[in-house]
């Protein structure tokens, strides 16, 4: 993550903080990365110099006016203007650190071979909740490298379970 990332989209959690809607705003960027993510085209037309930047900030307001808090839409014109709208992902992902450090909130990512039930990733939430003392938002992705078990994805640290890793452990000796 950039300075510029990590200035920005702090400062932009210190005003949602200040006003009581750090969960709106979250909600709101999370809305704006995941179009931006499937319009990439969208973003680089946002980011051209030669589009003054007027009519780049007409964009913005035609597209995101009263479909996201003022804020967010004052926070990407903001970014327009200074030529850093590029950075929005980064900010995006800083103030999401800052709301979850704020709120108990820990992601975790559980990596398998096969998908995990629904059953399974609520008891693995629970289990994980239980240890931490925080709330888990618990996502899980599949990755064929995986023969069995689950690797644990955490902020500051991976737990692997992962029939591999013992493999590897019994070499070892």
């Amino acid at each position: 993550m950039t300075r510029t990332a990590k200035t920005y989209g702090g400062a932009l959690y210190d005003l949602a903080q200040e006003e009581h809607l750090e969960d709106a705003i979250l909600a709101d960027l999370a809305g704006v990365r995941a179009v931006l993510d499937e319009n990439p085209d969208y973003l680089r037309l946002l980011c051209t110099p030669s589009v003054p930047k007027e009519e780049r900030r007409g964009l913005l307001d035609e597209a995101w006016r009263g479909n996201v808090h003022p804020y967010v839409l004052n926070f990407m014109k903001l970014l327009c203007d200074n030529g850093t709208l590029r950075e929005l992902p980064g900010c995006a992902r800083e103030y999401r650190r800052r709301h979850h450090a704020d709120h108990g909130i820990m992601e975790v990512c559980a990596v398998t071979a096969v998908p995990m039930k629904p059953e399974l990733q609520e008891k693995l939430r629970a289990r994980i909740e239980s240890l931490t003392g925080k709330t888990v938002e618990l996502t899980s992705r599949m990755e064929e490298s995986i023969l069995g078990g689950v690797r644990l994805e955490l902020p500051d640290r991976q737990l692997d379970g992962t029939v591999a890793y013992h493999l590897e452990e019994i070499q070892r000796i």
